[in-house]
C-alpha cells in the first residue's frame, strides 16, 4: 500500500485525527488534491457506501447539512453523488474530503463488522496492529 493510501485508511479508521489529514490535505497541489479526492471516490464505492451511509458521513466529517458536498451525499446513490463531489470548484474541496473520509469510514466499518469478523485479509484492516499492510490496495 502506498503512503497515501494508507493516510486515507488511517483518516477513516480514525487511527489519525482528521485535523492532521486536512492539513495533509491543504499542503498538497491542487491537482495532487482531486487524485486525493478520486482515490477516496473509488475506496467509497469499494466498501459498498450506501445512501443510508450518508447522514452519518456528514455528521462525523462535521459538516453543516447545508453544504454543498453534505447536500449532495444526501441526495441519492453515492456512485450518482460521489462524481459530483469530487467536481465542486476548489473552495469546496477541504469539506469534500472531510466527507469522503467519513463516508470511507462508515461504510468500511459495515464491511469489517460484515466480513471481517474472523478472518480479514484487507491490508488496511490491519493498520491499527502495525502490522505491514503490504500492497494491497483499500
Amino acid at each position: 500500500m502506498d503512503e497515501r493510501t494508507v493516510m486515507l485508511n488511517m483518516l477513516a479508521q480514525e487511527l489519525r485525527p482528521i485535523e492532521q489529514g486536512v492539513e495533509w490535505f491543504e499542503a498538497l497541489p491542487a491537482e495532487t488534491r482531486f487524485e486525493v479526492l478520486q482515490d477516496l471516490r473509488e475506496y467509497c464505492i469499494q466498501a459498498a457506501a450506501t445512501e443510508e451511509d450518508g447522514p452519518e458521513s456528514v455528521r462525523r466529517a462535521g459538516l453543516r447539512p447545508t453544504h454543498t458536498p453534505a447536500v449532495l451525499i444526501t441526495r441519492g446513490q453515492p456512485n450518482v453523488q460521489l462524481p459530483k463531489i469530487i467536481a465542486l470548484p476548489q473552495d469546496e474541496r477541504v469539506k469534500s474530503f472531510r466527507l469522503l473520509v467519513a463516508l470511507l469510514g462508515v461504510a468500511d466499518d459495515r464491511r469489517r463488522e460484515r466480513f471481517c469478523v474472523r478472518v480479514c485479509n484487507h491490508a488496511w484492516h490491519r493498520l491499527a496492529s502495525g502490522a505491514d499492510p503490504g500492497t494491497a490496495t483499500a
